[in-house]
Formats: structure tokens, sequence, C-alpha cells
């Protein structure tokens, strides 16, 4: 709690036009942000980044408007998710769907030693773990890494997800059961 405390100051000052609160909420939450923004798209890295930069402008433009958050973190999260699904949106209306010949053609063919390695990490059990969370459905994969790389309770989880508590609770409690299956 008292680091919450502090991260609550820290918002104050940011929204009281310091660039080092600024800075200082950037550096403690982008990576998670990032984690989290690929976990939901996870075909361009640039797109996740222009989305997290796009949610750090627009609560500096609007910081001395914005309520105080009772979780920055949740907050930044829901708002990057907000960010991101708006951009797809738009980008939908506007192009036609990537097929995967398209997506293929983005990467070259990779070396024998790139096989290899991925050959090798493909047998390491966290590999599986990864490969298996993405075979889920979209909703279960999201509500398991909230809950597993963020480490978030199943109340944050529901106010990121638009759900209630147990909503969030089954959907992971779904998803670990699906896992152990594919496991056995």
């Amino acid at each position: 709690m008292d680091g919450n405390v502090d991260e609550q100051e820290l918002w104050k000052a940011f929204q009281s036009g310091s660039e080092d609160a600024y800075t200082h909420l950037y550096r403690l939450h982008v990576k998670a942000m990032y984690r989290y923004g690929m976990s939901l798209v996870p075909v361009s890295e640039a797109f996740v980044l222009d989305c997290i930069h796009d949610v750090f402008t627009e609560i500096w433009i609007k910081r001395e408007r914005l309520s105080l958050p009772e979780h920055i973190r949740h907050y930044l999260l829901k708002a990057l998710k907000i960010r991101i699904i708006h951009l797809l949106k738009r980008q939908e209306k506007s192009h036609s769907p990537i097929t995967q010949a398209d997506l293929d053609d983005l990467w070259s063919e990779p070396s024998t030693d790139e096989v290899y390695a991925e050959k090798e990490e493909a047998e390491n059990r966290q590999e599986l773990m990864r490969r298996l969370v993405a075979l889920l459905p979209h909703r279960q994969q999201e509500a398991i890494r909230l809950r597993y790389t963020e480490n978030m309770d199943y109340q944050e989880i529901g106010n990121i997800l638009s759900v209630n508590r147990q909503s969030a609770q089954n959907l992971v409690h779904r998803a670990v059961q699906k896992l152990r299956e594919w496991l056995k």
C-alpha cells in the first residue's frame, strides 16, 4: 500500500505539471503496458509502442482535468486497451484485412542457427505454455495474462475487461482447466 500512496503523490505532481513525475510514471509502467499491449496485438511491436506513447501524450495534455485513479497501473492498462481497440477499428474501416500471406512476407526466411535455437526453445516448458495460451479464446488469453503475468486480482482483471469479479474469475478458471487438459 505504501508504494500505492507514493504513486498517488507522483500522479498529483504530474497533474501539477511536473515533468519529472511524468517521466517517473512512464518508467514505472511502460514495461507492463508493453507486455499487456503485445498480448493484445502480438503482430506489431511498433504499433503497441505508438499506442503507449499516445496514451502518455493524451494524459499529459489532459492532466489537469484527470481524476486521481485508485490504481494507476490499471488505469493506464485500460487506457492502452481502449487506444489499441480504437486504432484497430479505424484501420479495419480504411484497409483491407491482412492475410496470412501478407504476414509471411514481412519476415525473411530464418537462418539455420535461428531454426535450431527456435527448436530448442520450443522444447522448453515455458514456450509450450505460451503456445498453448495462444490457442485459448482471446478473452481467456487476456484474463490469464493479467492474472499470471501482471499478478492482478480478479477484481482488477474485471475492471480492465469491463466484467464483474466473478466473470473474471470464471475466465481464468476456464483457461487454466483447458491448459491442464492439453498438458495431460
